[in-house]
């Protein structure tokens, strides 16, 4: 059984996908980019604000399906540059302060979508 869970809280999906999928014990997020709930643009301010606010929007996600960021076990983060990875770790590792990190891959990639620098997706078990 799988239930999907939104938020006005995060952007609404750009495609056919949800949010979030809430399948018993675990609950698996679509990659968040850094983009605005309320205006629907990117953070301005270069990667650093994207990755805060695509981070923020993790958390309205996991908030709407009853979870905070210690429910998180695993992420992936999606760059378009590598060399932004110890800036994006920085604003990473500030979210998760007090709690144990979860495993992570990271991986640069051509391009992501609306022109976004960072993509971040998480699994969490409840």
């Amino acid at each position: 059984m799988k239930k999907a869970i939104s938020t006005n809280g995060a952007p609404a999906a750009i495609g056919p996908y949800s949010q979030a999928i809430d399948c018993g014990e675990f609950v698996f997020t679509s990659g968040q980019l850094g983009l605005d709930p309320a205006t629907g643009k990117l953070a301005d301010g270069g990667v650093q604000a994207q990755a805060t606010q695509a981070m923020k929007n993790i958390q309205a996600v996991l908030t709407a399906a009853g979870l905070t960021l210690d429910n998180v076990v695993k992420t992936t983060v999606l760059l378009t540059n590598i060399a932004d990875f110890a800036a994006v770790n920085e604003i990473y590792a500030s979210f998760f302060e007090g709690t144990t990190y979860p495993a992570r891959c990271a991986y640069q990639v051509s391009a992501l979508p609306a022109g976004a620098l960072v993509e971040i997706e998480t699994i969490c078990q409840k």
